[in-house]
């Protein structure tokens, strides 16, 4: 044998090669209690993380310069490979870049911190003072949180723009950026990513950017989407322009503007793109009787449509051939999706799980069937997520919201687990459609997780499972 095949085989015997404890982790870094430089300056701060090996330490990456900040969350996401059976040690420094360049001077040095990636991994989150020199601690401190990665490696391209936006400058005309941050299982959020800032400009537009499914949304895009809409007739009749369902020929009205800021975000974590849409609270053809879960495309066998532009579509041409009507009863479109997800829960590992998004004026009638339907509702595999527009007393709605309290069924059952989260549009029709998305989606992902940790069903591995299958005899 060659040298280098001896080497080879102890090496792959010894598990050098192709360790099966590698993870990839994913490290954020913020920082707080930052020095002022003087009386007039604040610092520009930046963090340089080094990793050691065989005694040395070596720079693996540095975060972003954010300017004039003593509190910064950095955007930058360290990756680096994790062994468990390794001791790794990692150095944080924190750094003043006062220069234009990014050359690391002995003047701009303000802390470190060290520690083990173990030790990061095994809290989630770490929070240590940074040590000067000499090892003396000051009044700053860095907190790094720790996130395993799924193993997709599948990237998206977002662009975002912004138009009139408040002004905030009292000289000239605002400076925005814009953050973007995802929402962690334990209900906290993580900046995502923040874009660069224009200057003097209240209708943005900024460059897009690469972001990976990992740090977006830990892999997860296989969600469910359901979408029902309010047609009673307290939203005003559609031929008048002060009807909530007034069609307009060049402005979406309240419903499409809601339906389609959370729909285009929802749309990216629904697999087939294909969306069951429901009305309540109309007269339909042909006989012209009440109904309160009536395809909005009339075809009862099959209401999906293709994609958030399909359920737009449907609801224009909809809108003509019904008589809005009334009462205002939601629980019978939440039993029908939780029919469906009774059927899914009944299989073996529930892989699909349900999500209801209402729009609606928000004057329920059915208050103590919904709440039965909602009780009922939190032991399967679906959320709702009820849009209210207009400007009703949302009061009600609040009360399913179990943000103030456990919501019970007029029995006194309580709720199993917290699903319904609503959110007034009337609070976000002047902010940017991200902003009603994010508010909707924020308690979503701990609902999904919270379901699937009461049954004791794990994530499933992508990877692993399509790897396995493209290799089955």
């Amino acid at each position: 044998l060659k040298m280098s095949n001896i080497y080879e085989s102890a090496a792959t015997t010894l598990g050098l090669f192709n360790s099966p404890c590698l993870t990839k982790v994913e490290l954020r870094v913020a920082c707080k209690g930052i020095s002022d430089r003087d009386a007039l300056s604040k610092p520009d701060p930046c963090v340089v993380l080094k990793m050691q090996s065989h005694g040395q330490w070596f720079e693996v990456d540095r975060t972003e310069v954010i300017r004039s900040s003593i509190s910064p969350v950095f955007s930058k996401v360290f990756t680096v490979d994790y062994y468990f059976e390794e001791v790794q040690r990692l150095r944080f420094e924190l750094h003043d870049i006062s220069s234009n360049h990014n050359g690391l001077k002995e003047a701009d040095f303000q802390g470190a911190m060290e520690c083990t990636l173990g030790q990061i991994v095994s809290q989630r989150k770490l929070s240590k003072a940074l040590l000067k020199q000499g090892n003396t601690a000051g009044k700053s401190s860095i907190t790094v949180t720790a996130e395993e990665l799924s193993g997709n490696d599948d990237y998206v391209e977002l662009a975002f723009s912004a138009k009139k936006l408040d002004d905030k400058d009292f000289f000239s005309k605002s400076d925005p950026f814009l953050e973007i941050f995802r929402v962690n299982d334990d209900g906290t959020a993580s900046l995502v990513h923040r874009t660069e800032t224009i200057m003097n400009n209240l209708s943005p537009v900024w460059k897009s950017f690469k972001v990976s499914l990992n740090t977006l949304c830990s892999g997860h895009h296989e969600r469910e989407l359901k979408v029902a809409i309010d047609f009673t007739a307290s939203n005003g009749d559609p031929r008048n322009s002060c009807s909530l369902h007034y069609i307009h020929p060049y402005q979406p009205n309240e419903y499409l503007k809601a339906l389609i800021a959370v729909g285009e975000i929802c749309q990216d974590y629904d697999s087939d793109k294909m969306f069951p849409a429901f009305g309540f609270g109309a007269q339909i053809p042909p006989d012209f009787k009440v109904s309160h879960d009536f395809a909005v495309n009339f075809d009862e066998d099959n209401p999906e449509c293709a994609g958030i532009q399909g359920v737009v579509e449907a609801y224009q041409n909809c809108l003509p051939k019904i008589q809005l009507y009334g009462p205002t009863n939601i629980a019978p479109i939440i039993q029908k999706v939780a029919d469906s997800a009774s059927e899914e829960m009944h299989t073996k590992e529930a892989m699909e799980y349900f999500i209801l998004l209402i729009l609606t004026d928000g004057v329920i009638t059915d208050m103590a069937d919904t709440r039965e339907a909602i009780v009922h509702a939190s032991h399967l595999p679906m959320s709702v997520i009820i849009v209210g527009i207009g400007s009703a007393d949302f009061s009600d709605m609040q009360m399913l919201d179990g943000d103030d309290g456990i919501l019970r069924s007029p029995k006194g059952e309580p709720v199993l687990r917290d699903i319904v989260q609503f959110v007034p549009f009337r609070n976000f029709k002047h902010a940017s459609p991200a902003a009603l998305a994010k508010s909707v989606l924020a308690e979503v992902p701990n609902q999904v997780v919270d379901y699937y940790n009461g049954k004791g069903i794990k994530p499933k591995c992508l990877s692993n499972f399509e790897s396995s299958r493209a290799f089955s005899p």
